[in-house]
């Protein structure tokens, strides 16, 4: 086939790296998906670890903001002892980036006449805007 046919490219599944997918919540806060590796015939795979991700969403001045994190846990009871440590972890890293984000942004370099409110933008010095009448 084709790029023109197949747009996509060659799309195949990894079974190598299958798992299955549960999801247990306390239908208040917690929603936990358990990952339990699986071989192509759909039979636990004891060769590779069960990974637990925890899910929740906080409410927050710019409305809801959901959380994913990955929970370091061997069993079901372990991830939800981990949960809200797990969600605080990924809060702070959210904070952190939040944060970065804003010094980066502080710190870039404003170029007049490129975007709003440089000296050729609008109401700048080049075109004849901004003339004071008496």
């Amino acid at each position: 086939m084709s790029e023109e046919a197949n747009p996509l490219g060659d799309i195949a599944v990894d079974t190598e790296n299958l798992y299955r997918e549960e999801t247990f919540s306390d239908l208040k806060v917690a929603s936990i998906r358990r990952l339990t590796p699986v071989t192509a015939e759909g039979l636990d795979d004891a060769s590779r670890p069960t990974l637990f991700i925890g899910e929740t969403t906080l409410m927050s001045a710019r409305g809801p903001l959901p959380i994913n994190c990955p929970i370091e846990a061997e069993t079901l009871t372990d991830a939800f002892a981990a949960f809200p440590q797990a969600v605080q972890d990924a809060v702070e890293r959210l904070m952190e980036e939040a944060r970065e984000m804003q010094r980066q942004e502080a710190n870039r370099i404003v170029v007049p006449g490129q975007g709003p409110g440089g000296m050729g933008g609008p109401g700048g010095m080049p075109g004849g805007g901004g003339r004071i009448i008496s």
